[in-house]
């Protein structure tokens, strides 16, 4: 459910009137997921030319941050933290993947 806090920073929520309508939001909001997945994982690629070593890639207490500010979303937003935990943790994993091999790629290592 969501709260009065949350509706006041101007989220709205569609009423549908059938399921495929239902359906047709949920694949516009797929679709937007996977638009913001990917423009975070360019950034990410740009990260790895201002960083000097693996570890630093690893960034392991900015990766703690993150999941600590996105599990406090979920919990302001009414959605389980350990979801959101579970695909940021997925996410990250893959993307700290991705810029170790671009930071490699850049001759840095």
């Amino acid at each position: 459910m969501l709260t009065k806090k949350f509706l006041l920073k101007g989220a709205s929520m569609k009423k549908c009137n059938s399921l495929q309508e239902v359906r047709n939001e949920i694949d516009k909001i797929d679709m937007q997921l996977v638009d913001l997945i990917s423009e975070r994982s360019h950034l990410i690629r740009q990260a790895a030319a201002f960083k000097n070593s693996v570890e630093e890639v690893k960034a392991k207490d900015r990766i703690d941050d993150i999941m600590q500010r996105v599990r406090k979303r979920a919990i302001e937003l009414g959605i389980n933290p350990n979801m959101i935990s579970e695909l940021f943790t997925i996410m990250i994993d893959e993307m700290v993947e991705t810029e170790i091999s671009e930071f490699r790629n850049d001759g840095k290592f």
